[in-house]
């Protein structure tokens, strides 16, 4: 079957190896990430998606779905990638409290509906991040201690499922199926839109403080007290961070769901540790989510390891932020817990880990790759048993698998739902379920 057969089935751009813009269209968010693939569709609608199914079915090829490549593997060759990002409306229904979003719509664009009506999605921290993406691996949330994982708000999905076929999947339609939605990745269906509970939020409190790296010691034991005391409502981030051009520095970022004065109350210990470099916090809307912690909106070679971590003692206090960490720029420790470790109803699993650990570069040659991967090894070494071995599916990197999240049991039954739904391997998630 020729690429001809498959432009004429859709009504969106299809590129090829060799057209102008191909190259960039395949280019995932992570520029260090290489990613292999035998055409790129931009798709306009549900039909799109459908057709390209068939046509890789019928082609003996797979087809992969990205908006805009976040957390990309790399593991896309032989594949049609489907780009998402033209499906991006989003519906929200104050009365029930739920919203109805496209394959390509982003947390930005779900905050800025939802937030006029006093009402968040569980958005994480960056508003570019595509929202069905994001909840397919589970979707970590700065609100994720209060309502759970993303993928547990989840109330129905449209799918083509691997005969390029339409269905709406919900938990009682098809249960086995919108189980393994919830969380297991995308590697059984095309998610064409997505319907999910948003929860209220009258007001927000947030921001980022930053210090000199001297102020370290005081930053983190304030850090440890205020999560060691934090209410579902409160979630606090530290960072040490070495940026270019600029000094070391320690940062506390937090956001709290509730009445701002009782979120400036709780991170009061904060203002007693003197030399602020500055002070970002303020009330403000959940359309501003991304305001909280400054990251990045355009594509960048990040080289980061996420693992989590059961306590921080002085000894991992003392490995992560007093040693040398060149070349990273970059530590962060989230706050976890509350909901997050509350059994959930999809395939996502509970964590009770108290905080997760991000190890993070930037980089594409050689060298630079190579001495931040032996500086993550030798951290995440030198904190011995602390480190689990778990993670989320949300914040696996190039190098990380299924069994890095999942138990042997819950990982066989996502191989059986895979046999079932897609025996030929049509789909291919940026983490597929390994045979």
């Amino acid at each position: 079957m020729s690429h001809n057969t498959l432009r004429s089935a859709v009504r969106g751009r299809v590129l090829l190896p060799g057209d102008a813009e191909f190259e960039a269209a395949r280019t995932p968010w992570n520029l260090s990430v290489d990613q292999p693939v035998a055409a790129v569709v931009h798709v306009e609608n549900a039909d799109d998606m459908a057709a390209v199914v068939r046509y890789a079915r019928d082609a003996g090829l797979s087809v992969t779905a990205q908006p805009n490549g976040h957390g990309a593997s790399g593991d896309t060759a032989g594949a049609i990638l489907v780009r998402t990002r033209l499906l991006d409306r989003v519906e929200v229904d104050p009365v029930r409290r739920r919203a109805r979003v496209g394959a390509g719509a982003t947390w930005g664009e779900v905050q800025a509906a939802a937030a006029p009506h006093g009402l968040t999605g569980l958005a994480g921290s960056s508003p570019v991040v595509s929202v069905v993406g994001y909840t397919l691996g589970g979707g970590l949330s700065w609100f994720g201690r209060a309502y759970g994982w993303a993928a547990d708000s989840v109330r129905a999905f449209d799918i083509v499922d691997a005969d390029g076929r339409g269905a709406r999947v919900t938990a009682e339609s098809d249960p086995e199926l919108f189980w393994g939605l919830c969380g297991g990745g995308g590697d059984f269906a095309l998610v064409t839109a997505m319907e999910f509970d948003l929860h209220p939020a009258a007001a927000l409190f947030g921001g980022t403080i930053a210090w000199p790296a001297a102020h370290t010691e005081a930053v983190r034991d304030a850090f440890l007290d205020i999560t060691g005391q934090a209410p579902p409502e409160l979630t606090v981030w530290l960072n040490r961070l070495r940026l270019p051009q600029l000094p070391p520095m320690i940062t506390i970022a937090a956001a709290y769901l509730g009445d701002p004065a009782r979120g400036r109350e709780l991170l009061r210990r904060l203002d007693t540790i003197d030399g602020k470099l500055g002070d970002t916090r303020r009330e403000l809307s959940p359309a501003e989510v991304g305001a909280i912690v400054p990251e990045p909106t355009d594509p960048a070679p990040g080289l980061v390891r996420t693992e989590l971590l059961t306590a921080l003692d002085d000894t991992a206090a003392e490995i992560l932020l007093d040693t040398s960490i060149d070349p990273l720029f970059g530590i962060q420790l989230r706050h976890l817990g509350g909901a997050l470790a509350e059994p959930t109803r999809g395939a996502v699993p509970a964590f009770a880990e108290s905080y997760s650990l991000a190890l993070q570069a930037v980089g594409s040659d050689p060298d630079t790759v190579a001495a931040a991967h032996a500086t993550q090894k030798r951290i995440v070494s030198d904190l011995g048993a602390r480190v689990t071995g778990r993670k989320p599916y949300t914040v696996l990197s190039p190098g990380d698998s299924l069994a890095d999240v999942f138990d042997t049991g819950t990982l066989d039954r996502l191989r059986t739902l895979k046999r079932t739904r897609d025996p030929h391997g049509v789909f291919r998630a940026n983490f597929p379920i390994p045979h």
